[in-house]
């Protein structure tokens, strides 16, 4: 299984990010993954097609991925052995129409719901190939150690939520360009976003959310979530369910 270089992981910390340009799965297993997510927009109703979010609580076909060896082999050269699954969410970008995500930090959104926010990763899979063209992934390099950001009101009409960060200066930014197959990690503090999809070519990702088991959950802000004990040991007591 492929594991990141002590070079690579030295980046992450202290960018707040890593490309990993090279095939997360093999390509039967891509082709599976992608089997599914197709199945799951095909099924979304009314909802749009970014907001299949936590796919895996109706569909633990997607634990094979999630738990798989090739992801944890990556976060536990971030994060440490002791892993708990905590997330994941399908994020698809329709060609012409896919809304801005605003500039901000995972760890805003989530504050509360846990005690610490310096140990949680995020893998992001390219199910499409990912470019500044179709609205890929972007970063500020470095803003993980920033704490937390002010925002303004934006119009969820064009934007997949409704605050952005103000003041941003976005000639600092990292745009994560990938092939399909291929992920990104980042830190849940960074600063990131991402333009709209002005392309015909869609733009989809499965984002892959994992804590340190020493984290503490606190479970009145995390009503009705599931969380699985990944690897290692749950050092925090976290109530998880069985692999």
């Amino acid at each position: 299984m492929a594991k990141l270089s002590s070079q690579e992981i030295e980046h992450y910390h202290e960018k707040g990010y890593v490309l990993h340009n090279k095939p997360l799965f093999s390509a039967e297993k891509m082709d599976r993954l992608t089997a599914i997510f197709e199945e799951h927009l095909k099924d979304k109703g009314e909802k749009l097609s970014d907001e299949l979010d936590t796919p895996h609580f109706r569909d633990e076909r997607l634990l094979e991925f999630l738990l798989g060896d090739e992801a944890l082999d990556l976060v536990e050269g971030l994060i440490g052995p002791d892993i708990v699954l905590w997330s994941s969410h399908f994020i698809c970008k329709e060609p012409f129409k896919g809304r801005i995500t605003p500039w901000h930090e995972d760890s805003a959104y989530w504050n509360g719901r846990f005690d610490k926010y310096d140990n949680i990763v995020t893998i992001w899979l390219a199910l499409d190939p990912s470019k500044k063209e179709n609205g890929c992934m972007r970063v500020i390099p470095g803003t993980h150690r920033n704490g937390f950001s002010e925002y303004e009101d934006v119009d969820k009409t064009f934007n997949t939520f409704h605050a952005q960060i103000k003041n941003i200066d976005e000639s600092q930014a990292v745009y994560f360009e990938l092939e399909r197959g291929e992920c990104s990690l980042h830190d849940s503090r960074i600063i990131h976003g991402a333009p709209a999809n002005t392309s015909p070519n869609r733009r989809c990702g499965y984002t892959m959310r994992y804590i340190a088991a020493d984290t503490k959950i606190h479970l009145d802000k995390n009503p009705g979530w599931r969380f699985w004990l990944a690897r290692g040991r749950n050092l925090a007591g976290n109530p998880c369910e069985n692999v």
